[in-house]
């Protein structure tokens, strides 16, 4: 069993969970120490709470140890085609180093997966990058595909989808 619970964002825990996801993409991407907050963390109510996102976050003996997300898909790849299926973006999974490999990142993903179904999603999209330890391997045990990658020599972007059953 284990030590941590899933949960859905609260109000009352927004500025909690806008500051962990905010350092873990710092940490992870150090170009951005520098930028300012992106939209959808700086809307988080507004986008996630109140708009057609969802956010899911995970948390032991009540401490936030990781994250995950949902917004629709606002179609900004142009080589990438999802008109005409509703789509979102899987955004901002991030799970604390010291929880890593204890199965955190996958039921956070199973959960929003579940709760996209029943909103009557067709398709999950996201993209990640190579440089991530294990995120491809990851998502593709999740069900997910890869449709494209970027030639962009520094980024690499591989962008990847999960069709959804709607039965």
């Amino acid at each position: 069993m284990p030590d941590w619970s899933l949960h859905p964002v609260c109000p009352a825990s927004v500025d909690e969970v806008v500051a962990f996801v905010d350092q873990a993409r710092r940490a992870l991407f150090p170009l951005l120490a520098q930028s300012p907050l992106p939209d959808d963390l700086s809307h988080f109510a507004q986008r996630y709470l109140h708009g057609e996102g969802r956010f899911l976050v995970a948390r032991a003996h009540g401490r936030l140890i990781g994250a995950i997300g949902y917004l629709p898909y606002d179609h900004r790849f142009a080589q990438l085609d999802y008109r005409g299926l509703r789509t979102v973006e899987v955004v901002r999974l991030f799970v604390h180093p010291d929880h890593r490999q204890q199965g955190v990142a996958k039921a956070l993903y199973q959960a929003l997966h579940d709760q996209a179904r029943e909103a009557g999603v067709q398709c999950l999209y996201l993209h990640t990058h190579p440089f991530l330890p294990g995120a491809i391997a990851f998502w593709e045990r999740q069900g997910f595909t890869l449709v494209d990658v970027e030639h962009d020599p520094l980024w690499r972007t591989t962008h990847m989808h999960c069709l959804l059953d709607q039965g």
